[in-house]
């Protein structure tokens, strides 16, 4: 993510020293609950509330897998599933498997169109969690994979959003930026050296590239991203008929 990365805390094992699973970069996951008042008195939770329901009232990359995690039968609930919280500041949110909740970064996320691609890129981390038996506290090879379908498909590495990065486009540009984008991601989460996370995202990179599930097709602008989802939405109506 711009200004900061999107992530999952619980992730996969590596380094020589003890590694906390990157739950030193959202130190509010380890405090108790503030109540509803106190939280109300905080600006950035009351923004980010607002900036949350826009994104997923408005934005088709959300709305599209936040309706394929219910087919899969993991239904999302906003106030469940959804915490804004403060954090380091080199991260923009996360996804905590140990109690499939998305984090959003309060004091990182500033305008709306950041919190849309934080949101969608951590719905891609609990899409995979919901579909598939991720192990992401052992495996980086698991952590490397959804890293490089939430940079692929969520509007990460948008040519608008490379180019306010100053990073121009040249032949599989896309590709670079997704593959450096999670390999930026694991090394944000996890004690493991550039060596590690560089060979688990090089090792399953082909395979999860081409995992576009459930857009079916890689969205490269909020355009695309209605087409997939109306696309979804005509799917489930027409396996609904047979």
């Amino acid at each position: 993510m711009e200004d900061g990365k999107s992530t999952s805390p619980p992730g996969a094992d590596g380094g020589e020293e003890e590694d906390d699973l990157g739950y030193r970069l959202f130190p509010d996951r380890k405090k108790e609950p503030q109540s509803f008042l106190v939280r109300s008195l905080f600006t950035f939770h009351n923004r980010c509330q607002v900036m949350l329901r826009m994104t997923l009232e408005t934005n088709p990359y959300a709305q599209l897998l936040i309706a394929a995690m219910k087919q899969s039968g993991c239904t999302v609930f906003n106030d469940r599933h959804f915490s804004c919280e403060n954090c380091d500041g080199c991260v923009s949110g996360g996804f905590d498997s140990a109690t499939s909740q998305i984090v959003l970064c309060q004091n990182n996320i500033r305008h709306q169109s950041h919190m849309n691609r934080v949101v969608a890129h951590e719905l891609i981390h609990a899409f995979d969690h919901c579909r598939a038996h991720v192990d992401w506290f052992k495996n980086v090879k698991h952590l490397a994979c959804s890293e490089i379908r939430a940079a692929n498909l969520s509007g990460d590495c948008t040519l608008m959003n490379e180019i306010a990065r100053f990073k121009f486009g040249l032949k599989g540009h896309h590709q670079t930026c997704v593959r450096d984008r999670a390999i930026r991601s694991i090394l944000a989460v996890r004690k493991v050296s550039r060596e590690t996370a560089e060979k688990a995202v090089d090792e399953v990179f082909d395979a999860c590239f081409n995992d576009l599930e459930p857009f079916g097709r890689i969205p490269h602008s909020k355009t695309d991203a209605k087409r997939a989802y109306k696309d979804f939405l005509n799917r489930d109506r027409y396996t609904a008929n047979l």
